[in-house]
């Protein structure tokens, strides 16, 4: 069922139910996937933001929704494809080209000030985190719903849930270490390519988690 927009539904109700919800929260800096249960009157509050404006945007913006909107009534099977065949090797293949450019930008550029320095330290702590993160859904969680099982997974939800908290706070990590993905004058072209990815592959991992949250696993629990 359709969540009317108003400021007492939550991001992640409104993420569900309308396209354009995901895009309008993240272009205000609203946690939608790990953070999506607060209204979004208490969510813009928080951020400074008139909570009319943002819904306004989202009923303007319309439009095409994204592949994580559209698994919203897809079989449970085929949202744990869609995880399978397109989010999770996603990660594994950009995780490793993020390190090695944040490496190339943190040598070159060590005597700036402006250097995300420890950049290339944290990438490498949250790809491990991300990875081992994927290998406990694909051999315990994924498994287990495919089965019938989902209704009898409840600790291993939550213990996902809690990692995807960890995901948002390297999210946050990541931002803070690149003033908000905003390369400084003198970047070369290396160093803006990094920070567009990153700004990219924060969008994609928001996606993939609001996925897990508010779809696979809600309904999985309920089966």
């Amino acid at each position: 069922m359709e969540t009317s927009i108003t400021p007492n539904a939550t991001l992640a109700e409104l993420a569900v139910s309308h396209a354009a919800a995901s895009r309008v929260f993240r272009n205000h800096g609203l946690d939608y996937c790990c953070h999506g249960g607060r209204p979004v009157s208490v969510a813009c509050a928080e951020r400074g933001l008139d909570p009319e404006k943002v819904l306004a945007e989202i009923v303007a913006e319309g439009g095409n929704q994204s592949p994580a909107e559209q698994g919203t009534d897809q079989p449970l099977p085929e949202v744990i494809s869609r995880l399978l065949e397109w989010y999770h090797p996603r990660l594994r293949e950009e995780l490793p080209l993020l390190i090695e450019l944040a490496r190339k930008v943190e040598g070159r550029h060590a005597e700036k000030t402006t250097c995300p320095r420890g950049l290339t330290s944290h990438l490498q702590g949250l790809t491990a985190e991300l990875l081992d993160h994927l290998e406990k859904e694909e051999t315990t969680l994924f498994p287990m719903i495919l089965s019938g099982r989902g209704n009898h997974a409840a600790a291993t939800v939550q213990a996902l849930e809690r990692e995807h908290l960890d995901v948002a706070t390297g999210l946050t990590r990541t931002r803070t270490l690149t003033d908000n993905f905003q390369p400084p004058e003198e970047a070369c072209p290396t160093w803006r390519a990094l920070y567009l990815r990153l700004d990219a592959f924060e969008a994609e991992l928001m996606e993939h988690v609001h996925l897990e949250n508010h779809i696979l696993f809600r309904r999985a629990l309920c089966a």
